[in-house]
């Protein structure tokens, strides 16, 4: 059967690593193409389209790329303090919207986008991508059966030592430019948490810190905070945001409930006759356990957004009004800690 879902023009806004992963995930979905980026550098189409393997169109002017009516979605991979701002922009002109997260470096702009996003009937995608990993796409359903009965207690933490030896570390030392640990990096993390364990949080108390190791002395904000959470339905959870750790990288999940816990890829299960309780059953899954882009599963995220868009309906698990969520309670973390944090 012949397939006639519309294929969607995607203009990308700012070439970096992570645009690298968004073009060549957006190209491997069967209903999207990217056939513009945009740039502060002067790129040249011809150098551009080879090394991605499709016919693109560079420009410097997002204003200029955003009278295209032949683009359908922009995808926006620009630094972090830009985002709120191009999101705006892009919404105005009709453009359906796939942000890279943050959202914005304060609630405000966050709000912002949200308005302009309404205003102009568009469709988004926030990229809390990890949502469509096979661990966390496991683990849901995992929890969803029921075999881990009420989740009391759950944890999620990042670590990912971003020191000079890492890309991002060029502009994530400042807090202008990348706001707080959690929202360079342990956001991921913080949205696992909500996703296992819903998104009423009643009270958050926060406290951060910072190595005292050199290679991390650039930066102006605490590059270590810990957030405990408290639920609507009596759940706790706990979420650390490490960027200034020496170790491998490693996304923490355990999670207790009333039949059994989880620990990152094994679990115990009361309901399931027959269990070792001295032992962890093993999952069949891939871990989250790298936090270079190309590994992400942007792919399944981006092919779900655009099934939705074709189908007028708004993107499952990562859309706007999710996002917000994390983000407001990011912001309240982030404002506990730096009432209590030390340095």
């Amino acid at each position: 059967m012949e397939d006639t879902m519309k294929r969607f023009n995607v203009g990308i806004v700012g070439y970096s690593w992570v645009a690298g992963a968004h073009i060549e995930a957006i190209n491997k979905t069967s209903h999207a193409q990217v056939t513009a980026v945009c740039s502060s550098r002067q790129l040249h189409d011809e150098e551009i389209s080879a090394a991605h393997g499709c016919r693109i169109r560079c420009y410097t002017d997002l204003a200029q790329m955003l009278e295209d009516p032949g683009i359908d979605i922009i995808s926006i991979c620009s630094y972090p303090a830009e985002h709120a701002r191009q999101a705006i922009q892009a919404a105005r002109a009709g453009k359906h919207l796939i942000i890279e997260k943050p959202l914005g470096l304060n609630w405000d702009d966050c709000l912002a986008v949200k308005d302009a996003v309404e205003k102009a009937g568009v469709k988004t995608c926030v990229c809390f991508e990890c949502r469509f990993s096979s661990q966390l796409l496991t683990i849901k359903s995992l929890i969803d059966s029921g075999l881990l009965g009420k989740i009391h207690y759950g944890e999620v933490d990042y670590y990912h030592g971003i020191g000079p030896w890492y890309g991002q570390f060029r502009w994530n030392t400042s807090k202008a430019a990348a706001g707080s640990s959690l929202l360079s990096a342990g956001c991921h993390a913080l949205d696992a948490l909500l996703l296992c364990m819903g998104n009423e949080v009643e009270a958050v108390n926060s406290f951060s810190t910072s190595s005292s190791n050199e290679d991390f002395a650039k930066y102006d904000y605490p590059t270590t905070s810990v957030s405990i959470f408290k639920f609507k339905n009596g759940s706790v959870g706990k979420v650390a945001s490490v960027i200034d750790c020496l170790q491998p990288y490693y996304y923490h999940i355990h999670l207790v409930g009333s039949e059994g816990s989880l620990l990152d890829n094994k679990f115990h299960s009361a309901k399931l006759g027959g269990l070792n309780k001295n032992k962890w059953s093993k999952l069949s899954l891939k871990l989250l356990d790298s936090g270079d882009v190309s590994d992400h599963p942007y792919q399944l995220q981006f092919e779900t957004f655009f099934q939705a868009l074709a189908e007028g309906k708004e993107m499952p698990l990562t859309n706007l009004t999710e996002a917000l969520h994390t983000h407001k309670i990011m912001f309240a973390a982030d404002n506990s800690a730096s009432q209590t944090s030390m340095k």
